[in-house]
């Protein structure tokens, strides 16, 4: 059910992309995606919270104790009405300031970027308001939920790129109103499921000094580590303003898109994966536990791997197909991104698995300091040596390459997992197949001014090429066998 959610998404996000940067225009692009990004920035404490609250309601559950998760989910909803209070008054006081007085931002559209910014706000708070109700439906595992309402979600942005069009006012004002109200139709319609399908929904809001104190000291030590998320994305794209402009800010914002796209798939993956985690550690059970981190982590990165495979050697025919207008430094960054996402399946494994344990600190403090390095990295190459953009992307990931080495010394020793276990299950077969996929970038032609059919025969060989690699040398006697009786029952029932 997430990968029929995750295809329609993904289809309607790469239409209306091209659609909304045509009407919108390149440097409107870039201030809408800056902007936005401003907001995100100061919400680093959501995705700590909402991380802590679907901890401690699937912990709950997994225990099968109803009035703990009762009491856990109404701590939770209080955290987060105070955190809605709380980004509302710093976004409009030292957020705004931000946006006056750092941005560049043509004074002709300053008027539109702050109907954008306001609008943020408003998005953000919504969401922070309404994450626990996510975190009931992921701790449940409805993920099916999360499919029918995504094709709620598709035909309302693809109504938002028809009413862009012809509504004759300020485009880039009337996009941010347009995804403001969708995302509060659709946060609307998550409540009302969980209140009429889970029970704890419905508990009341009280002051649980003893809990919330605990689920707030949780949260506390991943402010660091989602500090640092928000740092290499959101501060990478408002130091790619201040030094280049909001041009530079729509290349990368059509990158993150890309990468978005491909990355769902595996995000898809790892959300159905989580709660198991979670619940193998709640009874105990590292031998299970370990299996998931082990198959979520190896064919997440397969799954990556394919996907991300013909989009980088036929990066310059896609982009020129699918928007039209392609923003300068949009292919390397591409790249760049596709590359750096390889590393995500990874890190999400080892998250998860850290998050069961509830033993977070040290991992929160290595994991996020290392991140936040590439923010002065950044800026100081920048000052002083006058980098290029694209020499921006690749410090973003030489330091996620160094960061996820410090993840495994540091979670392999809290779940009881020796190196040699994670290099022989998960790192070795990666590094069997992951030399076959590069032998195509040197014995192949550039692939750049092709038609669509001869794009499509190419993508096509390519996805080929990529699975027997991995087939091959990526899985152990056992998946093999397995990928093939599998294929076998199917044809013989046909």
């Amino acid at each position: 059910m997430l990968y029929m959610r995750m295809l329609l998404m993904m289809g309607v996000s790469l239409y209306t992309s091209r659609v909304v940067l045509r009407t919108l225009g390149v440097d409107d692009f870039g201030i809408y995606n800056v902007v936005g990004g401003v907001i995100t920035m100061l919400s680093f404490f959501t995705s700590s919270l909402s991380g802590a609250g679907s901890r401690f309601v699937t912990f709950a559950l997994g225990k099968d104790d109803e009035e703990e998760q009762k009491r856990v989910y109404s701590a939770v909803m209080v955290i987060h009405y105070l955190l809605a209070f709380l980004i509302i008054i710093i976004g409009e006081t030292v957020g705004l300031w931000f946006v006056y007085n750092k941005l560049v931002i043509p004074e002709t559209r300053m008027n539109a970027a702050l109907w954008v910014y306001h609008c943020s706000i408003v998005t953000t708070v919504i969401a922070v308001i309404s994450a626990p109700y996510n975190a009931l439906i992921i701790a449940h595992e409805k993920m099916d939920v999360f499919a029918y309402v995504s094709i709620v979600e598709a035909v309302l942005k693809l109504a938002i790129v028809y009413m862009l069009i012809c509504i004759p006012y300020d485009k880039l004002i009337i996009y941010a109103l347009l995804l403001m109200f969708v995302q509060l139709i659709i946060r609307m319609i998550y409540n009302i499921y969980c209140n009429r399908k889970f029970e704890e929904s419905h508990a009341k809001l009280r002051w649980d000094s003893g809990l919330i104190k605990k689920i707030s000291i949780y949260a506390g030590w991943t402010v660091n580590g989602n500090l640092a998320v928000v740092g290499y994305t959101q501060g990478i794209n408002i130091l790619l303003n201040m030094f280049f402009g909001p041009a530079v800010n729509a290349a990368r914002g059509v990158a993150v898109q890309v990468q978005s796209a491909v990355m769902t798939f595996v995000n898809n993956f790892q959300t159905a994966v989580r709660p198991q985690i979670v619940k193998s550690y709640a009874v105990n059970d590292l031998e299970y536990m370990h299996s998931l981190v082990v198959r979520s982590s190896k064919f997440g990165f397969y799954l990556v791997l394919f996907l991300a495979f013909p989009i980088v050697l036929c990066v310059n025919p896609i982009l020129k197909i699918w928007l039209g207008i392609v923003p300068e430094h949009t292919n390397t960054f591409v790249i760049i991104m596709l590359v750096a996402g390889l590393v995500e399946p990874l890190k999400v494994a080892l998250i998860n698995a850290i998050h069961a344990t509830g033993d977070i600190k040290k991992f929160q403090l290595y994991e996020g300091t290392s991140l936040l390095t590439v923010l002065p990295i950044a800026y100081i190459l920048l000052k002083f040596f006058k980098i290029s953009p694209e020499a921006v992307m690749l410090v973003y990931l030489i330091v996620q390459l160094f960061t996820q080495y410090i993840r495994m010394r540091i979670v392999l020793a809290k779940i009881n997992m020796t190196g040699h276990d994670y290099f022989v299950n998960v790192l070795q077969p990666i590094l069997y197949v992951l030399p076959f996929t590069l032998v195509p970038f040197f014995l192949l032609p550039k692939i750049d001014n092709i038609s669509f059919c001869c794009l499509v025969f190419c993508v096509f060989v390519l996805l080929i090429y990529v699975l027997v690699c991995i087939f091959l040398l990526g899985l152990n006697q056992k998946e093999r066998r397995y990928i093939l009786s599998l294929v076998v029952s199917k044809f013989r029932k046909k």
